[in-house]
């Protein structure tokens, strides 16, 4: 047997191996996949709770899409995702986004690029959510995802903080443009896991109008409904 198809073999052989001990879940109701489901299970995809209205009006920025209304399953999902070690769902959960972004944003922005966390908290995380799933969402819309903000300041985390005024200040001045170039006379696209208040969106935005971008357009994984009380603990 040629040693090219012996290889191929031995990965097939491999491949099927790691399926049968570590089967693929959905990244919702972790159930295992069957063949041909990718990330998700047929029933999340159609039962995956979406936010109404999907796009929201800003102040700062324009306006935020959302993929999916913050619940439960949504929680869930997302707890893995940040604190659970889980990065192969930035693969799934940016693809839902960059859907929702195709649908809702197409031909809104020149840029893509994503809300920092501070370098504190990324060393303590091992890595920065939103900066993958910015990646997922570029690979999918066959774009590049670019580094254009940096977290300077080591904030409390938004989720701890009740009130619109009180995460306002929280992230006031924590964020600043690393190459004012990148965005000078663009249309950006921010990336973010939830949108809550907006503070976040808003302080990043301001960053980046005052950097020369000539617009900033939003989108979250799941934005939660204020009036429902929900909290995520970070």
């Amino acid at each position: 047997m040629p040693r090219e198809k012996e290889a191929d073999m031995s990965s097939r052989l491999f491949s099927m191996l790691m399926e049968l001990l570590f089967p693929q879940k959905c990244v919702f109701c972790r159930h295992v996949l069957r063949r041909g489901e990718n990330g998700l299970c047929d029933s999340c995809t159609d039962s995956l709770p979406g936010p109404e209205p999907r796009v929201t009006q800003g102040g700062v920025y324009s306006v935020c899409a959302a993929a999916l209304r913050y619940n439960d399953s949504v929680r869930r999902a997302i707890h893995r995702f940040k604190f659970g070690g889980k990065t192969n769902y930035a693969t799934a959960l940016g693809r839902l986004m960059a859907k929702t972004i195709q649908k809702e944003l197409a031909d809104r922005y020149d840029v893509i690029t994503w809300v920092p966390i501070s370098a504190e908290r990324k060393k303590s995380r091992g890595f920065d959510q939103s900066m993958l799933l910015a990646y997922a969402i570029a690979l999918e819309l066959e774009d590049v995802a670019v580094e254009t903000l940096k977290k300077t300041v080591h904030t409390k985390a938004q989720s701890n903080l009740n009130g619109a005024a009180k995460r306002r200040k929280n992230v006031e001045g924590a964020y600043r443009v690393t190459d004012p170039s990148l965005v000078e006379g663009k249309r950006v696209l921010l990336i973010d896991d939830i949108l809550t208040t907006g503070s976040t969106l808003s302080e990043c935005s301001s960053a980046l109008l005052k950097a020369g971008a000539i617009e900033i357009v939003c989108a979250v994984l799941a934005r939660v409904d204020n009036s429902s009380n929900q909290i995520f603990r970070k």
